[in-house]
Parts: C-alpha cells; sequence; structure tokens
C-alpha cells in the first residue's frame, strides 16, 4: 500500500474526474470539418542527411507496421534480463529541432511489475528515481496526476487504491496475479473490470489503439491541443507483446539541459509511437515529472531524471 498519509477528504477529491481535460478529448467528430493539423515535420539522420518521415499534412491514420529508417535506427544495448535500451536523434519543428529520444524494451515474461507511490506530509507526491529499489531492471513515472494523486482507476498489490477514472481517451494498464499484463480501453473497463488485477493505473490520451491515430488527434479542432510541445514520456505495447517505453529530452544543446520541458506535439508521440511498431500506445505524464531508470546488463544504473517528484511508478523487476 502507498507509503505515507492519505486522508479521507484528500481520496475524494482525487477520485474527482479531472472534466476540463477529458471532456475537451471529447468534442469533435470524425464527420465535421478537419481544421488541419499544427505545419511540423519529423526527420531521421540517414546516410550522413536529415531523412523527413512525417510530416503532419500527410500523417496517415494508421501504423500497420514500423518505419524500418526510424525502428532500425536504434542501436540496442543489453539490460538486465528481460530489458534493453537504446537511443537516437529526431529533428523535429520549433524548439523540438533537436529531440533526443530514449526507448526501453520490457519483455512481461521476464519481468515482474509492480507500483510505487510515495507521500510526504502536507500531501505530496515524493517517489523519485532516488526511490527506485536496488533489484529493479527498469522504472518509470506512470499515469496522470491530479495535484498529489495519481488520476483514475489504480490497484496496488490487489488493493483498489482509487476508482476508475472516466474518457474517450483514457487507457487503463493492468498487471494480473499471474504477471500478464492487460492493456484495456475506456469502454472495455466500463463494460466489466478483468479480475485478478494485482496493479493497475490509468492514463490518457490513448496515441494508438490497434495500430490506428485516435480521431482527435488528427485535426486541430477535436479536443486535444495538438499545438502544445513538451518533454513527453510514453508506454506502448508492440505486436509481440513486449512494452516500450519511451522519454523524449530536449537536446539541442546536448544532454545538459534534457530536462527542459520542449519536444514534440501529441500527434508527433502518437507517429513516434506507431513508427516504432506499437500496436497500443497511451502518454505518461511528460514534462519535467517525466523520467525513466534502466539497468544495463553489468549492473550500471543509467537514470534520466525529472525535476518534479510524482505519486505513482512501474517499476520492473527482471524475475
Amino acid at each position: 500500500m502507498p507509503r505515507g498519509w492519505l486522508s479521507a477528504a484528500v481520496l475524494a477529491a482525487a477520485i474527482a474526474l479531472p472534466t476540463a481535460a477529458l471532456r475537451a478529448q471529447a468534442l469533435g467528430s470524425a464527420t465535421a470539418p478537419a481544421v488541419p493539423l499544427p505545419e511540423s515535420r519529423l526527420a531521421i539522420r540517414n546516410g550522413g542527411r536529415w531523412l523527413t518521415w512525417w510530416t503532419a499534412a500527410g500523417a496517415p491514420d494508421s501504423w500497420p507496421a514500423p518505419r524500418p529508417e526510424v525502428a532500425d535506427s536504434i542501436i540496442w544495448h543489453p539490460g538486465a534480463p528481460g530489458v534493453d535500451w537504446g537511443e537516437f536523434v529526431v529533428a523535429g519543428s520549433g524548439e523540438a529541432w533537436r529531440t533526443r529520444v530514449i526507448v526501453a524494451r520490457l519483455d512481461p515474461s521476464r519481468l515482474r511489475f509492480r507500483l510505487d507511490t510515495a507521500f510526504a506530509r502536507p500531501l505530496r507526491a515524493d517517489w523519485s528515481l532516488a526511490r527506485v529499489p536496488g533489484a529493479a531492471a527498469a522504472a518509470f513515472n506512470a499515469g496522470q496526476f491530479l495535484e498529489a494523486m495519481p488520476w483514475g482507476w489504480v490497484v496496488l498489490d490487489g488493493h483498489e487504491f482509487l476508482p476508475p477514472g472516466s474518457g474517450p481517451l483514457a487507457t487503463t494498464i493492468a498487471i494480473d496475479s499471474t504477471g500478464a499484463v492487460h492493456w484495456i480501453s475506456a469502454d472495455s473497463l466500463t463494460r466489466a473490470r478483468p479480475s485478478r488485477i494485482a496493479w493497475a493505473f490509468q492514463s490518457y490520451p490513448a496515441l494508438l489503439d490497434d495500430g490506428t491515430v485516435p480521431v482527435p488527434l488528427r485535426a486541430a479542432d477535436r479536443g486535444v491541443d495538438v499545438a502544445h510541445r513538451d518533454a513527453r514520456l510514453a508506454l506502448g505495447r508492440l505486436r509481440d507483446g513486449r512494452l516500450l517505453v519511451v522519454l523524449t529530452r530536449f537536446d539541442a544543446l546536448g544532454e545538459t539541459l534534457g530536462f527542459v520541458p520542449f519536444g514534440l506535439t501529441v500527434p508527433e508521440m502518437a507517429a513516434l509511437m506507431g513508427a516504432l511498431g506499437c500496436r497500443d500506445a497511451v502518454l505518461l505524464d511528460g514534462g519535467i515529472s517525466a523520467q525513466l531508470f534502466v539497468r544495463d546488463a553489468a549492473g550500471i544504473a543509467h537514470a534520466w531524471r525529472g525535476v518534479r517528484k510524482v505519486p505513482l511508478a512501474l517499476v520492473a523487476i527482471s524475475r
């Protein structure tokens, strides 16, 4: 169960739906006249030159397969059993003109997942990579946050900590008692909650649903802010069942200012996850909250730290 303390009043406030954010995501429809996405592009270094592989004007509605020029550009490093990781750089528009992308692949058949929480008095989120246990193979902040609390459904070691939230682009990640990872859409969770769940959290907005880019991410008039740029953190599911954690960092001045919250838009992040081969994907809290830890095969820790502490993280431990 969570560290620290929580009052009944705080819990009641925390389970309230962030209506402004999720109601906005519901606006617009596939049949309404579309306002085009803001002009932008993504390119990757290829043979000594920058090769543009995505533009807002030509953005596909679905990603049935990875883009080789993107997915094959990663040099993978072996991590702890069940983990490998790599990095590459994309050239984007505006302040995203140089963005470093850190990717970690997690194999659920070789890892055990658990959620971790930390709170301090007065009530404030208190989890950071400094709390990663020594046995961890990987860890990252999970879900979206409502001030000091996680948003949406949270299950900790089989006990419901917070009830489900709702919204058209909400996604649930649930781990059952066998260690299997379940990817659950908002509609599916509304119809029935899965049984024997040990750990669960929700996040939004969905970036991919069975390879398809959600309609609100395809135009500028459908309720999602498609122009805002930020450091991003996303979780995806590959077609072979492995999970892909993707963190972006500002790279115009090298790693020194990597924590600066400049980066990709939401549609660009959907494109990146699709190009990397994800079948499903969802954003996690980004900006100065985004943080990722990976342990390599030699046991050396690699940490991309966030500036802000968070209330919830997903920790992976090799079986």
